[in-house]
């Protein structure tokens, strides 16, 4: 393990990989050409290396964003003729408004309560933006996912509980820490029985400058956005095996998710998981060691907008749960790890000693239990029993890039990024190797 860590620290692997995957590629998202093209290429590093690799089939949402323009074309004060931009982009999911556009005033709530207060007099017929304030104090003492999870309800759920009230339209602000006006997109919900309306996150400027209007008088807004979705397109889960020296049928899976948005190259979000992924493998072969336990590696497919890799693959594992040792994703960033996260039983972490001893010289020996799941894709595993890790970030900057345009890889950093490796090499290969079952 302490080879492993060496060697990781100095690698430039997982560094090189998600610059191709997020420049040379691009955005990945599901059912895009770029999606399929990256499905391939990992598939053929994997195959240099020597492991055994199989694409694992899943059909997955095919939405395309279209074209989105907002414009406020009435507030108190305008000059005559004069109309103000909105800075937004489509929710993910979203159906499209008329083609020539909706216009209807603005309603700003900061929450699901304030909205249910105003009730269907208020709201029908309005579009509503909902300006839940990202927690950026919280983000910057280093829990920017809990930040996260408090404004995110909004994008996701804003739609349905509007409409219920006979909103025409939705607008949130933007889940996420940046202030350079940059929209942060994702997955929105609808339900069954309640009308489909369209959504959009407008940036924290737009939704600073409309909740001002608001205050003072009537806004207006004209919205267009002409998304599409399509037939479910078929796509793959990349799966490459590293078989163990003692115990093959035994699997620890390494793993990150190779879809993304579309407003960036999806760098951080999650090509940066998949190279970590793919360099455990990687520096294994390089330094001709040998896990006693097969080592998984899989790039999960369609994470951000339907889950339907990591279903594939726990349906078609239904059987062979029992044999899944661990299982590994790293879907936050690449920045400094602090240690890793796990989930399962707590007298798991009297076995973690060792590892964590050799992560102790990069400053990565903070082990904590997550009692709720520490990976979307490894979830399904993850209630079915199996531990489950995750590197420990620090967040304080993940969530200012996070689903917007400046998810790219000048945002990487080498030495960062390599520190995420060695987490990952050393915590798999000492699971690997335990000479004991985890508790499960």
């Amino acid at each position: 393990m302490q080879r492993l860590q060496q060697a990781a620290v100095k690698s430039d692997y997982a560094y090189k990989q998600t610059g191709y995957l997020s420049n040379n590629i691009g955005a990945r998202l599901s059912g895009s050409p770029q999606a399929e093209r990256s499905v391939q290429w990992v598939a053929e590093q994997m195959r240099k290396l020597g492991l055994d690799v199989r694409l694992q089939p899943c059909m997955v949402p095919h939405w395309v964003r279209g074209e989105e323009h907002g414009e406020l074309i009435e507030w108190d004060g305008m000059a005559p003729g004069t109309t103000q931009k909105v800075f937004l982009t489509a929710l993910g999911g979203s159906i499209a408004t008329p083609a020539e556009g909706m216009t209807a005033e603005i309603v700003v709530v900061k929450d699901f309560d304030e909205l249910a207060c105003l009730g269907r007099d208020k709201i029908a017929g309005k579009i509503v933006l909902f300006n839940f304030k990202f927690d950026r104090e919280l983000q910057a003492s280093g829990f920017g996912g809990a930040a996260y999870g408090q404004a995110v309800q909004y994008r996701f759920g804003g739609a349905m509980a509007a409409a219920r009230l006979g909103a025409v339209g939705v607008l949130v602000r933007s889940a996420g820490g940046s202030q350079n006006r940059l929209v942060h997109t994702g997955s929105m919900g609808y339900a069954d029985g309640v009308t489909k309306i369209p959504g959009a996150a407008v940036s924290y400027e737009d939704a600073e400058k409309i909740a001002w209007l608001a205050a003072t008088g009537k806004v207006k807004i004209k919205l267009t956005l002409t998304p599409q979705t399509l037939h479910d397109a078929p796509s793959f889960n990349v799966i490459a095996d590293l078989k163990g020296s003692e115990k093959p049928d035994e699997v620890v899976i390494v793993s990150g998710h190779l879809d993304s948005w579309d407003l960036g190259s999806g760098a951080i979000d999650d090509g940066a998981g998949v190279a970590v992924a793919m360099s455990v493998p990687a520096l294994i072969k390089q330094l001709g060691l040998k896990p006693k336990r097969t080592i998984r590696f899989i790039a999960w497919m369609n994470e951000e907008n339907g889950g339907r890799g990591s279903a594939a693959y726990a349906a078609e594992q239904e059987k062979n749960i029992g044999n899944h040792f661990a299982a590994l994703e790293s879907d936050l960033g690449a920045s400094h790890p602090l240690g890793f996260y796990f989930t399962g039983k707590p007298e798991m972490a009297a076995f973690f000693a060792p590892i964590s001893k050799v992560l102790l010289a990069q400053g990565a020996a903070q082990v904590q239990l997550q009692a709720g799941g520490v990976g979307a894709d490894i979830g399904p595993l993850t209630q079915r029993g199996v531990p489950s890790f995750a590197p420990w970030f620090n967040q304080q900057s993940y969530f200012n890039y996070h689903h917007t345009a400046a998810d790219t890889f000048d945002k990487v950093d080498p030495r960062e990024i390599a520190e995420v490796s060695s987490v990952m090499t050393v915590l798999a290969f000492g699971l690997a190797n335990l000479e004991q079952p985890l508790p499960r």
